[in-house]
């Protein structure tokens, strides 16, 4: 570190503030959700406002600038400085009152939207507005950017929902602001503050009359009309100027009653630029929301997670989702279907379905993460996602716009507030290119030119940051721009919050996170999504953080370690953001940083499928381990649970007394270490007789062929699967038979990052598979993660491998296999009530919608649970993962077997089986075992 910024550590810690300014961490807040790249000096994590204004008193003493942060999440660059960054989501986090009777709500400002909600909810009550972010964004971020989402119609910008703010100012004063009994606005604290923002306004009434306010989602620049004489109102006024006046350390939010009754009209139409015409007439039947989706962006969707994954939509190329809502069914569909009747669209569908509807929104709130790939199929970019004009003029809009991005040889995939004006979108600038970066200036200019032809504003709700800042001329006269500068140096005089944004701002092309090309040679995977570019797939993450949220509730899995440490570091934005400064240089493959922020992946898979920007961290921790340990000494899980597959085989052959060294107290202490697992682990007992040995094929059967692929696991601690497997598949119609040889996946070679290993290992198996593949025999797995490595892995390990192919191609689960069989019928299980945990690799590469639907026709109550067992393979019996893989299963998987102790636990993965055995001592099943009950 330089001495300025050890001088900056050493004050923060003297003042007795939690410092991070390690390379990881500096290299993690160095981005938000933007384009740009600034790493700070140091990270502060207050815990209280004393702690806020003793960081603020080591700016002013040192000159070092202060941003404010909440999750990260910011578009425009807003929460990025070079300075010290205040994260407040990580202490200063709490709901801290709740008036029912007043419909408000004190929170600190790290506190997450979606805590928020959960709060007060069964009050009958909840905060407005819901940007797509909203499981994750805090109320501070909100304030900052002065957020709006999806039902901005019914609830107005975050502005329209605070009731009162508590802030420092740069000086470390204390100012309050809010409403009186009677409504009106009041501030204190600041007196002498308040006369020079009067006095600076009456240098600029008319400007302010007349260039502001103009439509809804004119947010861009300082809300300057809220400080005129005759409205003057601060707490509007500070909403939207994104920490670059003062620092809130509380906000007092209103409430609204949330109506009861929702029905959704999706409305569909030619091309995007009808949508944005018909927003108009659709908003005169006083829809909540009013959103719009071109085809561009579900393409991109279905493309990552096949057709299944958007519902029946109506005819049409581009769509508005609309929803109305009210306090009684039938007065509410009667509206619904009035809207859909009314010849606004070319069709239209009615939904009531809660389960659908929620499905339609999703869709929207991933808009972001789904549009970081452009229908280019190159990197796409924030820069320009935010811009709105008055609704009566956004079809237009969107024809021009359309226009200009052509003219740029570039694609998008628009989508919105279209109720509002507002368009999100995001492009595929060559920003990797030579003289990207001028391209990138270039064309901001003019959109922004594009913006101000049509009276709109550079920003809807996502503020200017460091993205727009610069191109405010293009929108307001230079009076008003004067007026944006005289109103920051009042409050701040010496630009220590936030500079570069909204005044003297930093260039648009500057610090651009991924320009320039970054290529690391001798990679190991292949990155066949990405071009081979590793630098590329890291900066898939664009950072709007569904990684740091809860996503059960969609039945997600991503991600089980921020969830169970709260940790930047252990999200997989934290980590991809790492990896971003390895693929920089940096930072070396071996620095600590590095591991320490892919020590707790567990390697689920979960962001593969459930981060909307397809990242995959499973493959680049392998990487990681490959790069930093390949020809050294490794840890020792590595040689025992790395090799699991090779000890298995030998074990095979005594049994008894590879089983009598995991019993015996000193000796299993002793084997327990070596290994490099946690003593409070059990081990699983190897079979007496290895399936691979006990199988016989039938001579003659008449059976239709199937290749049973019996992965290690299976045959070396569960036979009793693979052989419900065989029952299962004979009674279907099938005679199994097995590889020639003896196969494996390489899983644990691959999860430990020994990968030249992995790959021979996996070639000999797509070697013995192939023949059979080719001759058009089906290939079963039993074990999900192994079965996975055959359909996904076998492209990143053995890229151009036509047999691999091939083989991927043929493999199926048990499930699928069943699903696809003329004339199977399943068991009647009506009687039976089942806890299903799907594995990880098995929701986010295998898909588990077949295992779902066949569940459902055998008549059996199912709970499918959301997330990660928590043991993960190597992961849980590793030593110093203990903790943590408990607390991942006490996200979803214990709550569950303890509210059910009679229900059947259904786990088709090894590891999650061994998981309820080891933390609940209660059997689990596999899905063949199930069906041959």
């Amino acid at each position: 570190m330089s001495e300025q910024s050890n001088g900056v550590v050493q004050a923060l810690e003297k003042a007795g503030l939690e410092v991070r300014s390690d390379p990881g961490t500096r290299g993690m807040y160095a981005s938000d959700a933007s384009l740009y790249r600034i790493p700070p000096l140091a990270v502060v994590r207050p815990r209280t406002v004393d702690e806020v204004s003793a960081a603020l008193a080591v700016a002013r003493e040192t000159g070092v600038p202060l941003t404010s942060r909440g999750a990260g999440t910011s578009v425009a660059g807003n929460a990025v400085g070079r300075g010290i960054v205040l994260d407040f989501s990580r202490h200063m986090n709490k709901v801290l009152d709740i008036d029912p009777a007043a419909k408000l709500a004190v929170v600190e400002p790290g506190t997450v939207h979606a805590v928020l909600q959960k709060a007060v909810t069964p009050h009958g009550i909840r905060f407005g507005p819901d940007p797509s972010t909203h499981p994750r964004c805090t109320i501070g971020g909100m304030i900052g950017n002065n957020a709006c989402g999806s039902r901005s119609l019914a609830y107005g910008r975050t502005s329209d929902n605070v009731a009162g703010l508590e802030l420092l100012t740069a000086a470390g004063e204390k100012l309050t602001t809010g409403y009186d009994a009677a409504g009106d606005p009041y501030t204190s604290g600041v007196d002498l503050l308040i006369e020079k923002v009067h006095t600076v306004m009456g240098g600029h009434l008319a400007t302010a009359r007349t260039e502001f306010d103009r439509f809804g989602r004119q947010v861009s620049g300082y809300s300057a009309h809220h400080l005129l004489p005759e409205r003057f109102d601060l707490t509007q006024a500070l909403v939207g100027s994104e920490g670059t006046l003062a620092v809130i350390t509380q906000a007092t939010v209103k409430l609204v009653i949330d109506a009861p009754v929702r029905v959704v009209v999706v409305l569909g139409f030619r091309d995007i630029v009808a949508a944005g015409e018909a927003s108009p007439a659709v908003v005169a039947h006083g829809p909540t929301s009013c959103e719009g989706l071109d085809s561009r962006l579900l393409d991109v969707l279905r493309a990552r997670r096949g057709p299944d994954a958007v519902p029946p939509l109506p005819r049409g190329a581009a769509w508005l989702f609309v929803e109305l809502a009210g306090d009684e069914l039938g007065e509410v569909l009667s509206r619904a279907q009035k809207l859909a009747a009314a010849g606004i669209a070319d069709d239209a569908l009615v939904v009531q379905d809660p389960a659908t509807q929620a499905r339609l929104w999703r869709i929207r709130e991933d808009g972001a993460g789904l549009a970081g790939r452009a229908p280019s199929d190159k990197p796409a970019w924030p820069g320009w996602e935010d811009a709105a004009v008055p609704p009566e003029k956004l079809g237009a809009y969107l024809a021009r716009f359309d226009q200009l991005v052509t003219e740029y040889d570039m694609t998008s995939a628009p989508f919105g507030h279209f109720g509002d004006g507002c368009m999100h979108v995001r492009l595929d600038f060559p920003i990797d290119q030579p003289g990207g970066t001028k391209v990138l200036r270039e064309f901001l200019t003019d959109a922004a030119k594009l913006v101000g032809e049509f009276g709109g504003s550079l920003s809807g709700e996502h503020g200017d940051g460091r993205a727009r800042s610069e191109l405010l001329p293009h929108m307001y006269s230079a009076d008003a721009i004067t007026l944006f500068g005289r109103i920051k140096h009042v409050f701040d005089p010496d630009n220590l919050l936030n500079p570069g944004v909204l005044v003297d701002p930093d260039p648009v092309d500057a610090d651009i996170r991924a320009a320039g090309h970054f290529p690391i040679k001798q990679l190991a995977m292949a990155y066949p999504h990405d071009g081979g570019d590793l630098g590329q797939a890291v900066h898939r993450c664009t950072g709007v953080g569904k990684c740091r949220a809860d996503n059960s509730a969609a039945g997600g899995v991503m991600c089980p370690s921020f969830l169970a440490t709260a940790e930047e570091k252990d999200s997989t934005r934290g980590r991809a953001r790492v990896l971003q400064e390895v693929v920089r240089g940096e930072l070396p493959w071996s620095h600590p940083s590095v591991h320490d922020s892919m020590d707790l992946c567990l390697a689920c898979k979960g962001c593969a499928s459930d981060c909307p920007t397809g990242i995959d961290m499973a493959t680049y921790k392998s990487e990681v381990l490959h790069q930093t340990y390949q020809g050294k000494l490794r840890p020792r899980s590595h040689y025992s649970l790395g090799k699991l597959p090779m000890w298995a085989r030998l074990a095979g052959w005594v049994p008894r007394l590879a089983n009598l060294g995991t019993r015996l107290p000193g000796l299993r202490g002793l084997a327990l270490w070596i290994a490099g697992v946690d003593k409070r682990r059990s081990v699983p007992a190897f079979a007496r007789r290895p399936f691979r040995r006990t199988f016989t094929p039938a001579a003659t059967s008449g059976r239709t062929p199937v290749v049973l692929f019996a992965d290690s696991f299976s045959d070396a601690f569960s036979p009793e699967v693979a052989e419900a497997t065989v029952r299962v598949l004979r009674a279907a119609g099938y005679e199994p038979q097995l590889p020639s040889g003896q196969v494996c996946c390489g899983l644990t070679w691959i999860t430990t990052g020994q990968l030249d290993s992995a790959k021979k290992i996996l070639s000999r198996t797509v070697g013995a598979l192939a023949p059979d593949a080719r001759a058009g025999i089906p290939i079963v797995g039993i074990e999900p993660s192994c079965t996975a490595v055959l359909r996904s892995d076998v492209h990143e390990l053995l890229p151009g491998n036509e047999d691999a192919a091939v083989v991927a191609r043929s493999v199926h689960t048990l499930a699928e296999l069943l699903a696809s069989t003329p004339g199977w019928t399943p068991p009647d299980l009506s009687d039976v009530s089942v806890i299903a945990q799907p594995h990880c690799h098995h929701h986010a590469v295998l898909g588990w919608k077949s295992d779902a639907d066949l569940l459902a026709s055998t008549g059996a109550t199912v709970k499918r649970l959301a997330g990660c067992c928590g043991l993960a393979g190597n992961f849980g019996v590793e030593i110093g993962h203990y903790e943590v893989s408990v607390a991942v299963a006490e996200q979803n998987l214990l709550p569950a077997l303890d509210a059910a102790p009679d229900a059947v636990v259904l786990a088709d993965g090894f590891s999650c089986r061994t998981q309820v055995a080891d933390l609940r001592d209660r059997p689990a099943v596999h899905l063949a075992q199930l069906l041959d009950r």
